[in-house]
């Protein structure tokens, strides 16, 4: 590859896909870090198959420019510092709410809670990263958070869907995709990449609950966060660590078993513990959808 291209996130940048970044940086310094991300990936065409502009995923890009000293980023127009001091507050606040909270046996009705963008998204990724086992190592492209909660509000858990993973023998074997469908319509599957139940948290049955819950709603909020709607979630379970008794109890369907590679892991060099792989057909007529047989609901977000 030439010197002057860039390759992120599985698109190669020349020179005058950068030149025509950084043109736009110094010509719109007004714009905000979104708005700016947003106006790159109209002028460059940077869209999913659905035609939705990739925005969060440009945004992580054009901190790799900033990284590397090709452009500088607009400040933020937020009051709460830089990253490192957002985290470490979040950590404080989680090591501060789990050494005053008293264990939870008994709940009524649950809740979702979307974490949107700023303290309580940031508290919510600092509760996976002290409680999780994976950690929260941020997620790729399009992703939602929620909390669980109860009633009064009280926090019982928080989950993350994110993208679909991009190579799953057995999943594909299930859809009955062929390649061709497979890239035209792999955006929409939906993963479930996180979900914990606070370890105070002893409530019966609230894992199932929440997943029958999440299953519920993702659809319309991934419709009205992204304009389009997913048809089918999947999720990981590591058997040396769980049985999956909440996603069979959720009615989720176990497929089969990934081969043991990251999603990064194109010619099968890291070795990682295998998974079973679970799926959720959040329409009947899914698999129609994913192999393109019926058309997929989006709306056109300029409406």
């Amino acid at each position: 590859m030439e010197k002057s291209m860039k390759q992120y996130a599985g698109r190669t940048f020349n020179a005058e896909d950068i030149e025509q970044i950084q043109w736009t940086r110094k010509a719109f310094p007004q714009l905000s870090e979104t708005e700016l991300a947003c106006t790159i990936c109209e002028t460059l065409g940077w869209v999913s198959k659905s035609g939705i502009p990739k925005r969060v995923t440009c945004k992580k890009f054009l901190v790799q420019l900033a990284a590397e000293g090709t452009i500088d980023l607009p400040k933020s127009r937020g009051t709460g510092g830089n990253t490192e001091d957002r985290e470490r507050k979040a950590a404080e606040r989680v090591s501060q709410l789990s050494d005053k909270v008293e264990e939870i046996t008994r709940v009524g009705n649950i809740l979702l809670e979307i974490a949107q963008a700023g303290p309580r998204l940031q508290l919510l990724r600092a509760y996976l990263r002290k409680y999780h086992m994976l950690g929260d190592n941020g997620a790729y492209g399009e992703a939602l958070y929620y909390f669980i909660t109860d009633g009064s509000g009280a926090e019982l858990g928080c989950m993350r869907f994110s993208v679909a993973s991009w190579w799953l023998e057995d999943r594909e074997t299930w859809i009955g995709w062929t390649k061709e469908q497979k890239d035209s319509r792999l955006f929409l599957i939906v993963n479930q990449s996180r979900f914990l139940i606070f370890p105070w948290v002893k409530v019966k049955n609230l894992a199932s609950r929440a997943l029958s819950l999440a299953a519920r709603r993702i659809g319309g909020d991934w419709l009205e966060r992204y304009c389009y709607e997913p048809v089918l979630l999947e999720t990981f379970v590591d058997r040396s660590h769980f049985m999956g008794t909440c996603y069979k109890a959720a009615n989720w369907r176990l497929v089969g078993q990934t081969k043991g590679r990251g999603r990064n892991d194109r010619h099968a060099e890291r070795a990682l513990s295998i998974k079973d792989i679970y799926l959720y057909p959040l329409r009947r007529d899914c698999r129609e959808i994913l192999r393109g047989d019926k058309p997929f609901k989006a709306v056109n977000p300029d409406e």
